[in-house]
């Protein structure tokens, strides 16, 4: 970031002009004039005392101020994300299959393709248009927490929601359908079979269980796409989340700003590792055992 052209000074100063001694002077002020090692261990040292990055460079905002407004928006977001890419992938990966229809397992197929394909400011933009053009739908303007005006919040997260739902289901279909396939096969349940066991039993009692645990890895392996996606869809649909409040620091080349919501976004996704990684062990005790390592 400070290697990209652009200047802090000149994004406070706006239309203002600015001669050198003047810009020399807010730049010493903010102590851009340090060398980069001195600014860093400036703002790192910020974190033991609770201050999270210290000001604003643009606004002198504290930034752990902008981080509590900012992070449960996004905490919220990515939580209806995940939500929903469970509730779409599960039970399509589950029909398509168990089902006996081509069309329908090839309609599946597409419509997961189509997930995986299009790319995620693509999808946000055309949709955008789509919806405002047919339906004449705008989000929007302010935010509103859900337990506040709940219908307006789920007006203004509801397309964003599903369009990252999507996008992270698309992959997981294909898995599910792929664990459940290779699960029908083996013995165990076979011999289920053989006991008279019902079709939905087998299914959902002793299938399900074991071949849910890949797709639950495969969903920790997607943070990447994850937070790239919040990131994309918060600036699209105006939600005052930390990834675009992370876009405009960058535009704006507030550096304590980025540094700080660069490093909650990796806390974010390591927290979202840990978590799909005990979920998986809760849900199959057998993951990383000394047995199974054996």
């Amino acid at each position: 970031m400070r290697l990209l052209p652009g200047d802090i000074v000149r994004s406070i100063a706006g239309d203002v002009p600015l001669n050198d001694d003047i810009r020399e002077s807010l730049r010493t002020e903010l102590g851009l004039n340090r060398p980069l090692i001195n600014q860093y261990m400036d703002w790192i040292s910020t974190f033991p005392e609770g201050d999270f990055g210290g000001k604003s460079l643009e606004s002198k905002e504290p930034i752990k101020d902008l981080l509590f407004r900012e992070l449960p928006v996004t905490l919220l977001f990515t939580s209806y994300s995940i939500l929903i890419s469970i509730c779409i992938s599960v039970p399509l990966g589950i029909y398509s299959a168990i089902s006996k229809r081509q069309w329908v397992i090839n309609l599946i197929s597409i419509f997961s393709s189509a997930g995986m394909s299009i790319p995620n400011l693509c999808m946000g933009l055309l949709t955008l248009i789509i919806v405002m053009t047919l339906f004449n739908w705008s989000p929007p303007i302010i935010y509103t927490q859900p337990w506040l005006d709940p219908w307006n919040h789920f007006k203004m997260v509801f397309v964003p929601v599903l369009l990252v739902g999507w996008e992270l289901s698309s992959p997981l279909i294909r898995i599910v359908r792929y664990s459940i396939l290779q699960n029908l096969q083996t013995t165990y349940i076979l011999t289920a079979h053989a006991k008279g066991l019902s079709p939905n039993s087998i299914l959902l009692r002793h299938s399900l269980p074991n071949a849910i645990t890949t797709p639950i890895t495969m969903l920790g392996l997607q943070i990447g796409l994850l937070i790239s996606s919040v990131v994309i869809m918060e600036t699209l649909f105006g939600l005052p989340g930390i990834g675009r409040a992370l876009i405009q620091a960058c535009l704006a080349r507030d550096f304590p700003v980025i540094q700080t919501l660069s490093c909650c976004l990796i806390l974010f996704s390591l927290l979202i590792s840990l978590s799909v990684d005990i979920i998986s062990r809760l849900i199959h005790p057998s993951i990383g055992s000394d047995q199974d390592i054996a």
